[in-house]
């Protein structure tokens, strides 16, 4: 979580904020119908996302507490309710039964006298463990870090402890734990973002804490006493900035469970700014070991960050990031809110040359918003210059474009507009990369380096080429070669992209080409 604090702030408020909140919900016809006008007149503001999360208002950066529990997928994140740029971080919370439509309830967790709440984890105690369950059922745990910016404007090297809240009606409520906090500092300035899971092999809770430049392990019986395991990453990994917000999972590769350890970095992400990396290997309980100690990304794009997964799914692993970058998080031309969430993306294993290589696709539960009748299926283009528009009617809301070709040539996507601004995203053969570039698709100037050209290289072995856009009205996410490669940007046309053509110097020929819009997720 954040990176630099802005002490002027008002703080006074810290001390008095609720520390529990209950949702309460419309309970006639009449207010569940204005709810959900009220719902989609704000969902239609310029620059809007259709097809992803974002708060009705004010600033939101990192997800986090993601859990899955009887039924629903609890969406946590880091929000400021009173400003749409950084300010005293509380936990914003949104509630989802199917992945894609999230209804945003009341705040889960405000600041007090220990700090502000930054990202963490929230976790099923199945067991009750901590105690904190009632009448046999399990309680939601989050573990958060508490970040006092008093101590940290002192000088202080302690001001970010470990603390916990509880929830025994499904997360509408939390208390938090009496004896917060429990994991102090050992006089480390950076150590926060705790994600947990549980290790049945020995019967105990892991908790996976960004400390600086690397990343500690503890463990616990019960969620409250915590005992240092190892280190992992001094020297591994790319360390052009403070590691943060991690997450350690095991996923299935032909029998064999492999450890994942995600590890987001600000700044020294592949196009600068904030990116996540992550490292393949075995973990015993104690220590972590990686099968590679290069630098790997799960998204090369300038706008996934701190993503991580949802606990309590099972062997499903299910990815969301932060769709932004510190870059410019801040300074991006929305009025009313700021930034969004990835799509939900399903994470696997493939193994190449060896090596297990991490990919991401978008979850399948996004297929039930694509509207059938704007299903366009074309097969032996030859893609030279292509207008798909003339074929598709064009870009009205967000959509998805699949493309397939036996041979791996250059090739351009190019989303415009009756303004002439344009986001083109493409293949260089030559490079053997895939890029973005959105130095022409509309406000720009905001910061200088939003305008960078973005790349990424293409991972996949084989000749051929297998490419999924999806496309939102200021966002495109690309998935390559089977997920293998993924970039995710955002963007701000002064005016909607209407137009897609395929354009290619090679005369591209493309095998099959499939086009559909989603229905907004935000219009029942």
């Amino acid at each position: 979580m954040l990176r630099t604090v802005c002490f002027l702030v008002i703080l006074s408020c810290i001390g008095s904020c609720s520390d529990s909140t209950t949702v309460t919900t419309p309970t006639t016809e009449a207010d569940t119908t204005t709810a959900r006008d009220t719902t989609v007149s704000t969902y239609s503001e310029v620059h809007r996302p259709q097809l992803h999360f974002s708060p009705k208002a004010h600033w939101m950066n990192d997800p986090n507490g993601m859990v899955y529990f009887n039924d629903q997928y609890h969406l946590f994140f880091q929000y400021y309710p009173d400003s749409t740029v950084w300010g005293p971080m509380h936990w914003g919370h949104a509630i989802s039964k199917d992945l894609v439509h999230w209804e945003e309830t009341a705040v889960a967790l405000y600041p007090d006298s220990l700090g502000y709440i930054f990202s963490g984890s929230t976790v099923v105690d199945v067991n009750n463990s901590t105690g904190f369950g009632k009448g046999g059922k399990p309680p939601l745990v989050a573990i958060f870090t508490h970040h006092d910016p008093a101590g940290e404007k002192a000088g202080s090297s302690t001001y970010q402890n470990q603390s916990l809240a509880y929830s025994t009606d499904e997360g509408r409520s939390w208390t938090k734990y009496s004896a917060n906090p429990v994991l102090r500092s050992p006089n480390i300035k950076d150590f926060r973002d705790p994600k947990v899971m549980w290790y049945e092999k020995d019967k105990k809770w892991i908790m996976t804490l960004a400390t600086t430049d690397r990343i500690s392990f503890y463990s616990s019986p019960d969620l409250k006493s915590w005992s240092k395991q190892s280190e992992f990453g001094k020297t591994v990994g790319a360390h052009g900035g403070v590691w943060e917000c991690p997450d350690l999972f095991t996923l299935e590769h032909e029998g064999k469970k492999i450890w994942v350890l995600l590890v987001s970095i600000n700044p020294g992400g592949p196009n600068k700014g904030s990116a996540t990396q992550y490292f393949t290997g075995s973990f015993d309980g104690k220590v972590f070991t990686p099968f590679q100690t290069d630098t790997r990304w799960i998204d090369w794009g300038t706008d996934n960050y701190a993503g991580v997964t949802f606990f309590n799914t099972g062997e499903r692993k299910i990815f969301m990031g932060w769709m932004s970058n510190w870059l410019y998080g801040t300074s991006v031309p929305t009025e009313k809110w700021r930034s969004a969430m990835t799509v939900p993306r399903d994470l696997a294993l493939q193994k190449i040359d060896g090596k297990y290589m991490l990919t991401s696709n978008p979850a399948p539960e996004l297929n039930a918003l694509v509207l059938s009748e704007s299903n366009t299926t074309l097969t032996g283009i030859d893609g030279a210059n292509f207008n798909l528009t003339k074929k598709t009617g064009g870009l009205d809301g967000p959509a998805r474009l699949e493309l397939t070709a036996a041979k791996a040539q250059s090739f351009t996507v190019t989303l415009s507009n009756s303004k002439k601004e344009a986001l083109i995203v493409g293949y260089d053969q030559k490079q053997n990369q895939y890029y973005i570039d959105r130095s022409k698709a509309g406000k720009v100037d905001f910061v200088p380096v939003f305008a960078e050209v973005q790349t990424a290289p293409r991972i996949g072995r084989n000749d051929s080429l297998n490419i999924t856009f999806v496309i939102d009205d200021a966002s495109i996410e690309v998935f390559a070669d089977g997920g293998l490669t993924t970039m995710t940007a955002i963007f701000f046309p002064n005016e909607k992209f209407s137009d897609i053509q395929i354009a290619s110097p090679d005369k591209l020929q493309i095998g099959r080409l499939q086009f559909n819009r989603y229905k907004s997720i935000w219009k029942q």
